[in-house]
């Protein structure tokens, strides 16, 4: 596999979301948060944005309101200050503080900030505070959400807590940044199913899944797992991780509490759904429940009605490296090509792929290789949909964020059925742009430039 580098100064029609707002959003994922981004008001208010058009959803989030003279001067004290803010009006059960580029090029101190915060208001020291590092000029949304669940275990869990096998049906599950509100549920359902207690971290099912509050405001995060729940992630019986971007963090983790770590990518397919259920099996004991036998044999009917549609189908893929990995490795089992796979930043999981030479660029990299190449179906986020118009192909829209559609982001992909869904949808994509086949003529016909209308026998 050859991995094409960018070799513009310069992006257009940007496919990469920042650090920033991954780290955001696995905050978000905890009940009672606030995160904070250490940065200017307009950072906060863009990433706003972005959270409120895909979830549709009031999204509590706070910011040090960096200006021009802080910029030059340090703003070490504007941490301080925000911290003291929020605990003085809002109680959170945790503070996660993210940085912008803004705060990493004027050289921001987290620590520092801290310190001083803490020192000065003693009484706050039962509010626990995860600081991570997530510059919007290098990386990208997935891994800024890996560093912040890495902060939270680091701050939460700290060396020597840990009682590994404690829980005895406990299993921590690690959850990437691209796992939907659905798929969550999918990933809690299916670990239940086996007698085991699943401890998401971070859970933005319970936060971001689209439901009503009995209170008309709230400054806090209203779901998700709580910080209390987090600190005992070191007494499961293992930990799992779901997506390529949370194997090194899950690796990490178990090695340092005792526990051994089972990674997964993105649960797409059916062998990557054989995968998460057998190692459920090995995990409890229990036999696979009959209605997840059910699934299998009618997602291998899916298989079977579909591939006709999808077999040979040119696809383009755009996005996070843990999404493109998994609809990449299912397009390929259905007998389809990649034929253009872009990512805003290398990852684990495109490395591990075969058959295809990903490309490190945006929306106007896509557009050229799909264009070349003849893609005939387009899966990527919503900012995907002019370039699909103007290739004239269907889209598949799948990642963060969604904001066209009703639904997006609580769509389940998951499971043996999620799966059946994908590939229907696909080929429904296809039959819509259905090319006529052309005539074809029989070199045996007196006239070469009309077609057979039947059989000729000689």
């Amino acid at each position: 596999m050859s991995v094409k580098k960018r070799q513009k100064a310069l992006s257009v029609s940007p496919l990469k979301t920042s650090q920033t707002i991954g780290a955001t959003l696995a905050f978000l994922g905890v009940k009672g948060a606030v995160p904070l981004m250490h940065g200017s008001q307009g950072c906060t208010a863009f990433a706003k944005v972005f959270f409120v058009r895909h979830f549709r959803e009031p999204v509590p989030l706070q910011t040090t309101a960096m200006d021009q003279v802080t910029s030059v001067m340090g703003a070490d004290d504007n941490i301080t200050e925000a911290l003291k803010t929020i605990c003085d009006k809002n109680q959170p059960d945790l503070i996660g503080v993210a940085t912008t580029g803004l705060a990493e090029t004027q050289g921001a101190d987290l620590n520092s900030g801290l310190y001083n915060f803490r020192k000065k208001h003693e009484e706050y020291d039962d509010i626990p505070v995860v600081l991570v590092s997530t510059p919007d000029f290098k990386g990208s949304f997935e891994t800024g959400f890996a560093i912040a669940v890495k902060g939270m275990l680091k701050t939460l869990v700290p060396d020597g807590t840990a009682k590994p096998g404690s829980r005895r049906r406990q299993v921590t599950v690690l959850c990437g940044a691209n796992l939907t509100p659905g798929d969550l549920e999918y990933v809690q359902d299916s670990i239940s199913a086996f007698g085991l207690r699943p401890l998401l971290i971070p859970d933005v099912s319970g936060s971001l899944d689209g439901h009503l509050e009995e209170a008309s405001f709230n400054p806090l995060t209203t779901g998700g797992v709580t910080v209390d729940e987090i600190a005992t992630a070191g007494d499961s019986i293992a930990v799992l991780a779901i997506g390529e971007s949370l194997h090194s963090v899950a690796e990490e983790f178990g090695e340092r509490v005792g526990l051994k770590a089972h990674c997964f990518g993105h649960l797409i397919g059916l062998d990557a759904n054989d995968d998460w259920l057998m190692c459920l099996h090995g995990l409890s004991g229990e036999p696979v429940p009959e209605r997840y036998q059910r699934h299998r044999r009618q997602l291998q009917d899916a298989m079977l009605d579909t591939h006709f549609m999808l077999g040979t189908t040119r696809v383009a893929v755009a996005g996070d490296g843990d999404l493109v990995a998994g609809f990449t490795r299912l397009v390929q089992a259905m007998g389809g090509d990649v034929t253009s796979l872009v990512v805003p930043t290398m990852s684990p999981g495109v490395q591990a792929l075969d058959k295809v030479n990903p490309m490190v660029g945006d929306l106007e990299e896509v557009e050229k290789t799909a264009r070349a190449s003849a893609a005939q179906i387009l899966i990527t986020n919503s900012h995907g949909v002019a370039t699909a118009e103007r290739l004239g192909i269907p889209i598949l829209r799948a990642g963060f964020p969604q904001y066209d559609l009703l639904g997006g982001f609580q769509r389940c992909w998951f499971g043996y059925r999620g799966t059946s869904q994908t590939l229907f949808d696909l080929a429904n994509l296809k039959l819509t742009k259905h090319e006529d086949v052309p005539p074809y003529y029989s070199v045996y016909s007196q006239k070469h430039d009309e077609p057979v209308q039947g059989c000729i026998n000689h």
